[in-house]
């Protein structure tokens, strides 16, 4: 619904099997009927993810499994297996079929054989530089969608076992324990509790860590290249997160989309205000790199010191309600006289103090926690609110 409200075109999301996010609250059948429902009374799409690498157990259930999907509306199946391909060709021969990244389609060749299974759309490895999604697009006739921002595997396009090593937890089949996060030290045999560094040309110990992919500004050339559809690394993220990042990326397509045509005669020159950049920024990242896009990533590329940077903003509330005052669910715990800022659609934000808040029975409160319902009055008044809106605070300077 926040991905919605702040302008996606469509959305994926998982189920209870076949995800590669199994340890998500996923949606169950019921849920996934209401999701699918709500997002098309927004005309927008949504997309099925039955991406893991299926093992023969796996198989039984999934035909029934896919076209329970096709009877619920479902817009497209995201899928990198090819046992789950022909699966799904069969049961459900007219479900679009979208292929996943994790199918690691690096050139044109690949592309055309996709394509020639029944793929409608190739969602490319995310180790593809500008030019070569451009020659692919030039070689093959499908869709191509292109990962666009979020949190980069250090692993090829995904394919890693580092997990299944670590901890027992496969990540192809959807249950990853992230153990590229995690800080490393060194521990020798003849002297346990003992722990050393390991550094990288002293840069601390977070050796698997890569920053978080951000092509905003590579939009004017990803479009030109022949990027059909741009998408956003969401799940289980935050509504904060979503909506903060899908609303940029909303407002820079539309930014584009403005622009008279001869200036896509040279799209490399074409430049986003830099308040989009400013703005995605304060959704808090591992720190940003367009990995592939321009050159082959080394170490700059990598966060070795922390798992992520300081983040600069906080989510406070989310407006539920309208009709008797603006009642919002905090999200964090707020006491009046905080200066909050609103966040629009688009990349502008309002910003305002709170004067005092209520409970639903009308009581005063001297502080709101997380999970209260309350109603909110600020100076100045919030003006054009809209339900999902997200309100946030300012925590540190921007970066």
């Amino acid at each position: 619904m926040t991905a919605v409200h702040y302008g996606a075109d469509a959305v994926y999301l998982g189920g209870k099997h076949y995800s590669l996010r199994a340890k998500a609250g996923n949606f169950n059948p019921e849920k996934m009927r209401e999701g699918i429902n709500y997002a098309h009374q927004h005309n927008v799409k949504v997309y099925v993810t039955v991406n893991i690498l299926a093992h023969n157990d796996d198989l039984s259930g999934l035909p029934d499994y896919l076209r329970e999907l096709h009877d619920m509306g479902a817009d497209g199946v995201i899928i990198s297996d090819p046992g789950v391909l022909m699966t799904a060709r069969e049961a459900v021969p007219d479900l679009p079929i979208h292929l996943s990244t994790q199918a690691n389609v690096t050139n044109a060749a690949s592309a055309a054989f996709w394509l020639s299974q029944g793929a409608l759309r190739l969602n490319l490895a995310r180790e593809l530089s500008m030019q070569e999604i451009a020659d692919i697009s030039k070689g093959v006739s499908g869709e191509l969608e292109v990962f666009v921002h979020g949190a980069l595997c250090i692993s090829y396009s995904g394919r890693c076992m580092l997990s299944n090593y670590m901890t027992g937890r496969d990540a192809n089949q959807g249950n990853c324990a992230h153990p590229c996060r995690y800080s490393y030290a060194l521990v020798e045999e003849k002297r346990p509790g003992q722990y050393f560094p390991v550094d990288e040309d002293e840069r601390g110990t977070y050796i698997f860590n890569s920053k978080d992919l951000c092509l905003l500004e590579s939009l004017p050339q990803l479009i030109a290249a022949g990027a059909d559809s741009l998408k956003i690394e969401g799940r289980m993220k935050s509504i904060f997160y979503v909506g903060g990042v899908v609303r940029v990326y909303r407002a820079a397509l539309d930014y584009l989309a403005g622009l008279p045509k001869e200036a896509w005669e040279k799209p490399e020159e074409i430049t986003l205000p830099q308040e989009f950049m400013e703005e995605l920024l304060r959704t808090g990242t591992r720190g940003i790199t367009e990995n592939f896009i321009k050159e082959r990533p080394g170490s700059s590329e990598m966060n070795y010191m922390t798992s992520r940077v300081i983040q600069t903003y906080e989510p406070i509330a989310v407006v539920r309600d309208l009709d008797n005052g603006l009642l919002v669910e905090i999200r964090n715990t707020l006491f009046p006289g905080t200066e909050v800022e609103y966040m629009k659609q688009g990349v502008g934000a309002t910003k305002v103090r709170i004067t005092t808040f209520r409970d639903e029975e009308g009581k005063t409160l001297e502080k709101a926690n997380p999970g209260n319902r309350v109603f909110l009055t600020t100076e100045p008044a919030l003006e054009d609110v809209e339900v999902l809106g997200i309100l946030r605070r300012k925590i540190a300077d921007d970066m």
